[in-house]
Formats: structure tokens, sequence, C-alpha cells
């Protein structure tokens, strides 16, 4: 829906709520006129049930106001005496609608002072609960999401297992595009599977203001564009399945290319605007090598667990064959003087061979992983040139980012050699968002931006900040499954993180025994 649409829909909703409630504002002793007004309608109602005025903040806040609106239904109903188990259902169930009965068929009084205090248990419970949730959810949508590393991607900076909190407000929080979604959950219902949210009606794009951009080398939690499948799994298995842009699968990458940049790869090493890219000090750029040993009985499963390598890695003892997926370039040259290895070799495709799986997907480009671009990133306000080698490379951008997601029908054609959009001859294009380039430091066993292209900026969720607990699944004993050293440490910061974990420990200590000894002194 489109922002008039969405006008034209709260405009609707203000003759709605009118038509059903003004003789019940009437009989709160206010006046006809001021359920129609919209927003100042809102303010009058809370101040008819009783309850305080920045609820009608809730109201319009995406996904909360869906938890808030059933409540607003049973308050106004028991505002009036309706206040039995039916007339609680028959609110929530006939959304709300249940109020025009109230309203015109049954004689009822306002109760002016009403208490608030639910009448049982199970209702205080109930109450104590929703707005838990409304609490969550607040935080969850716009404040601190929690969020899980599934693969080795950025493996030596963030590893499988670790437990994020990604920031929302470091970019600035984006607005829910899915009206109408399951709280706190993503696209998925937990124990249930089944999908967690409708796809229509959308909410057009909104961000609140940030505080810092995202800058080169970030970090950044994503929205993955490409995404077509129905859960997390592998993408090109050949079925296409609709999913809203902040439906789509979570991604964390590092961000190596910012709008405006010109990127290329160089047997492995990136390159901005033909200078290599200089990385953060805590980002270790893994590659796969192969080698072999110098024989005589000897396993590398030692050497490698040295290394601090626990998977990834295979060893042919007939041969004497191995090789690691990934390894830092520390690591190699510890391999490489060490004495029971003869030989190893990063793997690399040379520059000229053609990979049809790589961006931008049109078998045209005589580019693979390790040899690639250069390629432009496209930054918001900048006008390209379009003709039949630029097209490949924006036309997704074009039709699909700044197309349907953003409610415009953009459809490109050709007419002979010329570029058509919308029946249209055109020659070149402005774009109006900002894309990024994002990549995982593991470079041989990552699934980024060189595989599926750009990343708009309407796809960002959020900016990882803090490890508060990390699990190692391959290790032996709960113990040691537990990664001491990464609990409670920063994602950004330089040389080796640091657990705040004893001092976290230090003021919860200090907490309880403050708390203790104030019960003792007013016992």
């Amino acid at each position: 829906m489109t922002f008039t649409e969405w006008f034209l829909f709260f405009l609707a909703i203000q003759v709605i709520h009118f038509l059903g409630t003004w003789k019940l504002y009437q009989k709160a002793g206010r006046k006809a006129w001021e359920a129609l007004v919209p927003v100042y309608n809102a303010v009058i109602l809370m101040k008819i049930i009783n309850r305080p005025w920045w609820w009608v903040i809730l109201l319009f806040i995406p996904i909360v106001n869906l938890i808030m609106f059933p409540v607003i239904w049973v308050e106004t109903v028991r505002s009036f005496g309706r206040h039995s188990t039916a007339d609680t259902w028959l609110a929530i169930l006939t959304l709300g609608f249940y109020i025009y009965y109230v309203n015109y068929a049954l004689d009822v009084n306002y109760i002016e002072d009403r208490s608030l205090k639910p009448r049982t248990e199970a209702g205080e419970w109930i109450s104590s609960i929703l707005f838990a949730v409304i609490a969550a959810t607040i935080v969850h949508t716009y404040i601190m999401q929690p969020f899980t590393i599934p693969t080795s991607s950025l493996e030596k900076t963030l590893l499988v297992g670790d437990f994020l909190f990604v920031s929302k407000f470091h970019y600035g929080a984006r607005v829910p595009m899915t009206a109408v979604a399951f709280p706190m959950v993503h696209d998925t219902i937990p124990f249930l599977g089944i999908k967690s949210y409708l796809t229509k009606p959308q909410i057009p794009y909104m961000r609140f203001p940030g505080f810092e951009k995202i800058e080169r080398n970030d970090i950044v939690v994503f929205n993955w564009p490409v995404d077509t499948v129905n859960a997390f799994q592998q993408w090109g298995d050949g079925k296409y399945y609709y999913k809203p842009i902040d439906k789509k699968s979570n991604y964390v990458k590092r961000a190596v290319g910012v709008p405006g940049d010109s990127l290329s790869i160089l047997d492995g090493k990136v390159q901005i605007n033909g200078e290599p890219l200089a990385l953060p000090v805590r980002a270790k750029v893994q590659y796969t090598y192969y080698g072999t040993t110098k024989g005589q009985g000897f396993s590398p499963q030692y050497m490698v667990q040295d290394l601090g390598i626990t998977d990834g890695y295979g060893y042919n003892p007939n041969t004497n064959e191995f090789f690691i997926q990934s390894l830092t370039e520390e690591a190699y040259e510890r391999l490489q003087n060490n004495p029971n290895v003869a030989s190893i070799e990063r793997k690399i495709d040379s520059a000229g061979v053609k990979l049809s799986n790589i961006f931008p997907n049109n078998n045209k480009v005589n580019w693979n992983a390790d040899n690639f671009g250069p390629v432009y990133i496209p930054k918001q306000g900048v006008t390209v040139p379009i003709n039949q080698q630029s097209l490949p490379f924006y036309r997704r951008i074009i039709e699909t980012y700044e197309g349907s997601e953003l409610g415009v029908d953009n459809k490109i054609s050709f007419n002979g050699n010329q570029v058509l959009l919308n029946g249209k001859q055109i020659d070149s294009y402005t774009f109006k968002q900002n894309y990024y380039w994002m990549m995982g430091d593991n470079r041989n066993n990552s699934e980024d931006s060189r595989f599926w292209g750009f990343v708009p900026e309407n796809h960002v969720v959020g900016k990882p900040v803090f490890i508060w607990f990390s699990w190692d699944s391959n290790a032996q004993g709960i113990m040691n499954k537990i990664r001491w050293d990464r609990v409670f440490t920063t994602v950004r910061g330089q040389g080796t993180p640091v657990s705040y974990l004893p001092y976290a420990l230090m003021i919860v200590v200090v907490l309880i025994a403050f708390n203790y000894f104030k019960k003792r002194r007013n016992s």
C-alpha cells in the first residue's frame, strides 16, 4: 500500500469508529463529533475508558497496535457495564464490531469510576503478560534484537553459536513493513511451523533517523535480498515464494563496499577504488588451502587442532593430501613452516575462469569468486548509463528493489538494442536509495554479494554490538561447550575481545547484597 492508500484507509477507520461509538461518547458526557476527529478521538476515548493518554501512541506503533486494539475494544465495552466473559470474547472475535451492538441496541450506562483492577487472578496474569509482550515487542522492533550466528561466513570474528544483540537504532530503526504479523518472531511461528505474517497490507518503507551511517567494514545484519524460499535453506531450489522485505531471511556479513565505491577482487583480495581493502584488526580473512604432508603415517589432526580448527578439513593418508577450508594467513604461515608439511597453497580460481553462478548471473562475464569486477556500488541520487552491457548489473535494482518492492510497476524490455523502462527508451538511470556490497571473511565458504549482488538500504536490519552468549556444539561437556571468553564481549573494538562477564557478575552480586541489607534494615 502507498502512503495515499494508507491515508485513505486511516480516514475509513475514523468513520467506522465514529459510526460505532458516537452514542457512547455522548453517554460518557462528551460530544458526538469528538468521536470523529482523528487522533483527538483516541485521546478522548482514553479518558472515557480511564486509561493514560500515552496509550494513543501504542495504537500507532505497527505490530504493537495489533495487541492494543483488542485491549481497547474490551476496555470500551467494560466502561459501559459489559464485563462478562461473553462480552469480552464477542468484542475480540467480532474485531470490535460488537461495540456497534452496544452502541445502538443496548441501553447501557457509563461507569465513570470503573475499577481497573482485574476481577480474577487469571485476568491479572493476562494483563501483565499483555503489557510484557508489548514492552518486549517495542524493544525487539525498534531498539535491540537477539540474533544467532547460523553459518561460518564471518568465522574468527563471529562464530557459529554466538548469540548477539543487534542494535536497531545505530543505523535507524526500520518501521515494520508487514502490518499484520505475530510479535517477536521472524517468518515462522515456533513449534507450529506456519507462516507468522500476512503478506498484505504492506506499510511503505520508513526508517527512524540513526546516529551513524554504515561504514566500510561494518558488520551488518540485513534481509537477504534474493530470498525466495519459505524457510532458511540453501538458495536455488527453483521454487518461488513471495516474502515481504522484512520477512526475508536474516543474514550477517561485512560491508566491504559502500555506496559510490568501485569494487573488484584480485586473487581473492578485495580492492576498493583501485586500492587494497584495509580491514580492522579483529577481521581475520580466511581462505581454503590444499597441501601435502611428508607422510610416514603422519595425520594432520593434531596439526589443525593446534591451530584451533575443529572442522572443515580433510586428509587422505593414501596420497598424503589434505585441505583446510578456513585458514587465516597467520595460520598459513605457521603451517608453511611446519616440518611435517611438504607443500601448501591457497585455492584460487584463476582470472578469466568463468563461473555461471557469479553476479550478475548472466554467464557473459569471465568472473569468479576470486577474480571479479570491477563493479560500481550504486549511491542514492547518482545517475549511471544504461545499455546492453550495464543493464545486467542494475536490472534487479530497477525492477524489484526500486520497483515492485516499493509499489512501483517497473518493467524492463527491449526494442532491438534499445532498453525500455515501462515502454519508454532510457539511456540512464538515477538510483533512489543506497546499496552495499556484503561479504563474509571466510572467503571460500561464504554465500555473499559475489553470488547475488547488491544489498539495498531498505533491507538493512541493524548492527551487531554485543555477544551475550556463545555455544560450541562441537565441544565435549557442557562447561566446555560454553565459550566463556566470548560471553559478554563486544563485536567491535581493537585487539582481542575482552569478556565483561566478571564485571557483570560483580554488579549482580552488589545489587543482590544491597537489596538483602535494605530488606533487613526495613524489617
